[in-house]
């Protein structure tokens, strides 16, 4: 292994340089410890679970000590004495522990966002949480706990008083090729602020290629090793105890069993004169035990990229296919047989397109799982609030979305579920009365259905009433009547500023948020249904296209211009005759597709194409399907199939009915892209 590059003597450490890498890792672990905790069963907590808690504190507490982040690294040590007590089972958890703990999650969070923005915000008041941490370890009950304090587990020994003060280690080095990199932890000692002292044991002459160092500190061995690995590769460093302490070495209070599996990286070496291991308990995970448990995150491989460079690489890719089309489009017209080669060579240029395109587009679709994962701990606050028993059902966390669709749905679907606790959730009492499970159930589900992706927000609360709906909004002046269907009556919701809430509170009531929802949904080219069982409960069912930059795409004529249809949405085509279409209704037409009746939308009368000449095609009817609902296009021909790449017609121009984008065709034109969600609910109409 190749030494690390050593740094001049005298010359500063610059860190800054880590920092984004270090704020997005702690992310990630506040993150994944927020997960655990809010799935972790407090009367069966086991020891895996709580061995992953910890790692995820003690990691973002090596970093923030290594950077200086001092408040970070002080609350997340606390967070440590905690977690260590219930690991080794001197405490037992209690919800008041759990509690604790996510606010201190968030806590972090808004200090390492202070961090990351300097002079954003004011500094954050950890104070109570410490006081918190304190009791908790102390096994008292801190002030304003929900539950009583903690104590001690059944069994459990006794937990002798940490070490006071600061403890001695012997630090082995080497072998080296260069002794300036041993010198450079003696450098590192002198820039970060209560790290302790260090001082040669060898008088600075190295024996057998080895440096060895006396460190008096109060940082475990843990640390000092995160720190080491800066300057020296890890399974060339080991501590060794001079006196007792803690940590992970041979001897130290709570040290793991040994394992012959880490010998060769120097973690468990037998020192001279260093203590026999003690006894470790039958609860206390090994280290075996623990290096599996983290085995997945270590196989782990990902690449850090900007989502800019990600969405310049779609770009690019999206002018490729474009080109590409041109150059198909414009080969059309040459002999294949006098220039076969050439033929041959466009073939491929499409094929690998093609592969380009879908291996290019896979990088920004990220699955729902992610979206999920903030509802659990915002509806565990919400409901203890509303004090409702509130049970969260997800299916579908494997679909995948588009990143900037996730971005920009999160907000809709967040009030959406909080409406379902806040509206839909009945009191428990309410719910036994009613003769109902007293926890109520909250299902978001996510489901590709053709060339859209459909996420569901459902409850099994009350539900809404047509009584009440109707009565609210003849009280605000909306013109209501009372042979209106269900599906109108529930659309009233998205009115701005409705609102059939009783006491205007911090968590709704003031009639802001449904329409912003519908609002944002539709800006995505999404549409929004609701179905709801006065009594039994409600679902809102949210249809979003896949994808934002690239879709495949069927090209159409009607007269002299060119449409596109989302092919995921052409169900069949075929030629017709004009006397198998007929009137009803009076403006009304369908067609017979086999058993069943479509509704026809004839495009040049929808889109008001202008025509010139008779129409030198037969007419094609193409079936599509979408939000549930089939219509038969009447168009003059099928073009052919086709990559496009979507441009946002609203951004670039305005909003047009019954168009969802455009794109570029080959020869430079701009055809637009139709919304057959649209086109079908015109029909059904």
């Amino acid at each position: 292994m190749a030494e690390p590059t050593s740094h001049t003597a005298g010359a500063g450490l610059d860190l800054s340089q880590f920092h984004q890498v270090f704020f997005e890792e702690a992310g990630e672990n506040l993150e994944r410890m927020e997960q655990q905790l809010l799935g972790i069963d407090i009367e069966t907590a086991d020891d895996e679970t709580l061995n992953s808690i910890f790692r995820c504190a003690h990691s973002v507490k090596g970093g923030a000590a290594t950077f200086g982040f001092k408040d970070v690294a002080e609350l997340t040590h606390q967070m440590e004495t905690l977690l260590d007590k219930l690991r080794r089972h001197e405490l037992a958890p209690n919800a008041a522990m759990v509690d604790v703990l996510l606010q201190a999650g968030d806590a972090l969070k808004a200090q390492l966002l202070r961090h990351q923005h300097p002079g954003s915000d004011e500094p954050v008041d950890t104070s109570g949480l410490l006081r918190s941490f304190a009791g908790f370890v102390a096994g008292q009950a801190p002030l304003g706990a929900a539950a009583p304090g903690p104590t001690p587990a059944p069994g459990a020994p006794v937990a002798a008083a940490a070490p006071a003060g600061q403890r001695e280690l012997e630090l082995v080095v080497g072998p080296l090729q260069s002794h300036a990199v041993a010198d450079d932890l003696i450098e590192l000692f002198g820039e970060i602020a209560d790290l302790g002292r260090i001082e040669p044991l060898d008088g600075g002459q190295p024996a057998d290629g080895l440096r060895r160092f006396k460190i008096t500190t109060t940082s475990t061995d843990s640390d000092l090793m995160d720190l080491f690995t800066f300057h020296v590769a890890r399974e060339k460093l080991q501590l060794q105890p001079l006196g007792p302490g803690y940590g992970f070495h041979a001897g130290a209070a709570g040290a793991p069993e040994p394992d012959p599996a880490d010998a060769a990286f120097g973690f468990f070496d037998d020192a001279p004169g260093a203590p026999a291991p003690t006894a470790v308990a039958a609860h206390q995970p090994t280290a075996k035990a623990v290096a599996k448990a983290a085995a997945p995150a270590a196989e782990a491989s990902t690449l850090r990229v900007s989502v800019e460079k990600v969405d310049q690489l779609i770009n690019l890719v999206g002018e490729l296919v474009i080109t590409q089309a041109m150059l198909a489009q414009t080969s059309a017209k040459i002999d294949a047989g006098l220039y076969q080669q050439l033929a041959a060579g466009l073939a491929d240029l499409q094929r690998h397109t093609k592969d380009l395109q879908e291996s290019v587009m896979s990088i920004r679709m990220i699955p729902m799982s992610t979206v999920y994962s903030r509802f659990p701990r915002m509806l565990r606050d919400l409901a203890a609030k509303l004090e409702k028993k509130v049970d969260f059902v997800t299916l579908g966390e494997s679909t995948e979305l588009d990143k900037g669709l996730v971005e920009k749905i999160t907000d809709p679907l967040t009030h959406l579920v909080r409406n379902s606790c806040d509206h839909g959730i009945e009191l428990p009492a309410e719910r036994v009365a009613k003769g109902k499970p007293e926890t109520g159930t909250i299902t978001l589900a996510a489901s590709h259905q053709g060339g859209s992706i459909l996420i569901e927000v459902r409850d099994d609360g009350k539900g809404l009433s047509r009584p009440k709906l109707m009565a609210k909004a003849r009280e605000r002046g909306i013109a209501v009547s009372d042979d209106m269907p269900d599906s109108e009556v529930w659309s009233l919701i998205f009115a701005p500023g409705f609102s059939t809430a009783e006491v205007v509170t911090d968590v709704s009531g003031r009639g802001v948020g449904m329409d912003v929802v519908k609002k944002n949904i539709t800006a995505l080219g999404g549409t929004v249904e609701i179905e709801s069982a006065e009594g039994f409960g409600m679902s809102v069912r949210v249809r979003l296209p896949l994808t934002l930059a690239i879709m495949d795409g069927m090209s159409v004529g009607v007269g002299s211009e060119c449409y596109i249809l989302p092919l995921a949405s052409v169900v069949e085509s075929f030629q017709i005759q004009a006397d198998t279409i007929r009137s009803i209704g009076g403006s009304g037409q369908v067609v017979q597709v086999r058993d069943e009746y479509l509704p026809v939308v004839d495009l040049e009368r929808v889109l008001a194409i202008p025509r010139f000449g008779q129409p030198t095609h037969t007419p094609v009817m193409v079936v599509v399907e979408a939000e549930g609902r089939r219509a038969a296009l009447l168009v003059d021909e099928l073009l052919g199939q086709q990559q496009v790449v979507v441009k946002n017609l609203e951004a670039n121009y305005r909003r047009v009915n019954d168009v969802s984008g455009a794109t570029i065709m080959g020869d430079g034109r701009v055809a637009l892209i139709l919304d057959v969600g649209a086109l079908a609910r015109r029909a059904r109409h």
